[in-house]
């Protein structure tokens, strides 16, 4: 097998300014892009999932966008799979495609070495203990994995029904614990050879305005009619792509939920909070070397200085 020289990844909160940032970076180094992110692995959901325009993706080759369409399953381990047969067609090439996006969860297998347990959804064993939840209540599954896993029982909320099913699912296929899946490293697991993670950010109140200013663009450019159009190809509303952020909210809309203002509101609210959680994610993990983005500073700019992170050998990790 090809060994992987350098995993470098582009990562930040929404709106924060990373696909211009990253195609600048990848065209110096005669590269790709690989994108990160949960929504634009779906077919047909463009405008909401922001993904790269058309031009954008001419202007290089583009990777993790419309893999899947929106009825299907995708899941961390699908994306690391097709991630690590990218970069490995890349380095028979000598080149180092960057991993651009804000899904933490898809960008920590690509860098660190992690202790993952090897099972997949189990979706009939999922619908028996969500039925099981729907009449008897998630205080009794949270007993039952007390039972098994008492050190996995004891980092969830009894309410937080799609990690107790986690963990039991574990247990039902391995016979072990989730918990005895842990690294003593923790959840960030080991940095794998040649792996920088560069984690753009602004101050608030400009991310803020920035993401009002894209909710608002996306509605302008049609956001409610791709949804309208999902729905009438016969997407479920209930289709996990379709409860991404913005898609569930124009859902409600459409069924008489609430008021257009208000839906926009919505969205861009919720979108501010996200990025919020989406910070803390990457201030949690200690391989996170922060690039601050000054308000006004070109892209050209912001991408030499990735650029220099990157290459220079006062830099190299």
């Amino acid at each position: 097998m090809t060994d992987i020289p350098h995993r470098w990844a582009i990562a930040g909160p929404t709106a924060v300014g990373k696909t211009a940032v990253g195609i600048a970076v990848a065209q110096r180094l005669g590269s790709a892009c690989i994108s990160a992110d949960a929504v634009a692995v779906y077919r047909a959901l463009n405008i909401g999932s922001a993904k790269p325009t058309p031009e954008e993706q001419e202007s290089i080759p583009w990777y993790g966008i419309d893999l899947v369409n929106p009825t299907d399953d995708f899941t961390v381990q699908d994306f690391t799979s097709h991630t690590e047969g990218v970069l490995t067609e890349y380095a028979t090439r000598g080149l180092t495609p960057l991993i651009v996006g804000g899904t933490g969860l898809y960008i920590r297998p690509i860098l660190a070495t992690l202790s993952i347990p090897p099972v997949g959804p189990q979706p009939e064993l999922r619908a028996a203990w969500s039925e099981e939840a729907a009449i008897h209540g998630t205080a009794l599954l949270h007993e039952r994995l007390q039972k098994v896993d008492p050190e996995s029982a004891e980092r969830m909320p009894p309410a937080d029904l799609k990690r107790i099913m986690r963990a039991l699912e574990v247990y039902a296929v391995t016979g072990k614990p989730m918990s005895s899946w842990r690294t003593p490293e923790g959840v960030h697991g080991i940095p794998k050879p040649g792996a920088r993670l560069i984690v753009m950010e602004r101050d608030m109140a400009e991310l803020d305005v920035r993401i009002n200013a894209r909710v608002q663009q996306m509605m302008s450019d049609g956001f409610l009619a791709e949804v309208e159009g999902l729905l009438a190809a016969g997407i479920p509303p209930d289709a996990k792509a379709m409860l991404s952020l913005g898609y569930r909210h124009l859902v409600e809309y459409l069924t008489g939920k609430r008021g257009y203002d208000a839906t926009v509101d919505a969205i861009a609210q919720d979108t501010r909070r996200f990025a919020r959680r989406q910070r803390t994610w990457f201030r949690g993990d200690p391989m996170t070397e922060w690039l601050t983005i000054d308000a006004g500073e070109a892209v050209a700019d912001t991408a030499e200085r990735v650029f220099r992170l990157l290459t220079e050998p006062s830099s190299s990790k």
